[in-house]
């Protein structure tokens, strides 16, 4: 199941957007190594400045990777895929409450260290990073074999 696998890349010290990305690193035709590099940035809600959560900045990467546009004057095709994106961030923000991650940890600060939590026990107790990683890897996955058995029935 995908949504293990995330949470065991988070364990073993990935951040909560390659903890995602990498997971679905195959399905997206991109090698492992390269799929770290790539979602590096992304963790703490965009390298610790707290936006929008790493997890989620991971589903609309795949998302793009499995289906984003090419034409860019295509309105249609663009709202089409604007449409997925923010599907996508709704459906985890009925889940959790938000996208941000500052607002998913209750924390009231914008900008955070650039210094990374040290992984400990009770870092892994007290975030609940572990959750909202499981839950992008579902929506995702989901989506992802919703858009397969469409094109599989076309």
């Amino acid at each position: 199941m995908k949504s293990e696998k995330a949470r065991e890349l988070f364990k073993q010290g990935y951040n909560c957007a390659q903890s995602v990305f990498c997971t679905f690193a195959e399905d997206v035709g991109i090698d492992f190594e390269t799929a770290l590099k790539l979602s590096s940035s992304f963790g703490g809600g965009m390298g610790r400045l707290r936006e929008v959560c790493g997890a989620v900045s991971a589903m609309f990467m795949i998302a793009g990777l499995k289906q984003g546009y090419i034409t860019p004057n295509n309105d249609e095709i663009k709202g089409a895929h604007y449409e997925f994106i923010q599907n996508l961030a709704k459906e985890f923000e009925q889940k959790h409450g938000s996208i941000i991650c500052r607002e998913l940890l209750g924390l009231d600060v914008k900008h955070d260290s650039p210094v990374p939590s040290k992984r400990t026990e009770q870092y892994y107790e007290e975030r609940p990073c572990e959750e909202f990683i499981a839950t992008a890897a579902e929506i995702i996955s989901e989506r992802i074999l919703h858009l397969k058995n469409l094109e599989n029935s076309l």
